[in-house]
């Protein structure tokens, strides 16, 4: 959007004043000292009065320029060396969990990987320089977060939804208490109330087993993978 010229203010000499009064008809009982000072403070709340009444229609420009100027605005593209190496990352590091899930640990009916692993992967081989995707929010947000989903499904499982609730809710606010915000343990919270028996009967040692032990397992992986090449490095801090 075009934005318009703004006036600038000016400076006047006392002789400009003076001039300027003299080509006056009839008599003016004041200085040159007090014209400049009215002009300055009339200028001022000029400008004041042209800031705060804008026409309606330039008013509804700006507000619609407003939704509108993102569309404008495309998203930065990632290089391809980039692509193929978060692919990599997250290909090891999803794929190390789930073998230890399926090979070793399912025949004694044990996890070692939950559905928030797949958001968490994004972020923290995908993203490598958001802060939610660094050590202490990948850690603590999943952390955190199973233990408000365990807790409100202790406590209102006998209103599932009420659990869902307060378990995801919880999780939010546990996660900005802690400074350790990870968006995918709202959904570690709510797998501890809807993942069904095989969750429940886990307790709280669906805390450390799968979610503590499943997401130090991938962050090991996130820093290997983020640091043997040069062009990138992870993490960015870790408390």
């Amino acid at each position: 959007m075009k934005q318009k010229k703004q006036i600038k203010e000016f400076d006047f000499s006392e002789k400009e004043i003076e001039d300027a009064m003299s080509q006056l008809e009839g008599f003016i009982d004041i200085t040159p000292d007090d014209f400049a000072q009215i002009y300055h403070i009339a200028y001022k709340n000029a400008q004041t009065r042209k800031a705060e009444i804008r026409l309606p229609e330039e008013k509804e420009k700006s507000r619609l320029w407003k939704w509108l100027r993102p569309i404008s605005e495309p998203a930065p593209r990632v290089h391809l060396k980039d692509i193929v190496w978060s692919w990599l990352g997250a290909f090891s590091g999803i794929g190390l969990v789930s073998w230890i899930h399926y090979g070793l640990l399912s025949p004694m009916d044990m996890m070692f990987i939950v559905g928030s692993f797949g958001a968490s992967a994004v972020l923290i081989y995908g993203a490598i320089k958001s802060p939610l995707a660094q050590p202490r929010n990948f850690i603590g947000g999943h952390f955190v977060s199973a233990i408000a989903g365990v807790l409100s499904w202790q406590m209102l499982s006998g209103s599932p939804w009420l659990a869902a609730a307060v378990a995801v809710a919880s999780a939010i606010a546990l996660m900005h208490l802690t400074r350790t915000v990870h968006p995918p343990g709202g959904a570690t919270a709510l797998i501890a109330v809807i993942g069904g028996p095989s969750i429940h009967k886990l307790g709280f040692g669906y805390v450390f087993l799968p979610v503590l032990s499943g997401a130090l397992a991938m962050l090991i992986v996130a820093l290997i993978f983020n640091n043997i090449v040069k062009w990138r490095k992870y993490p960015e801090f870790w408390i």
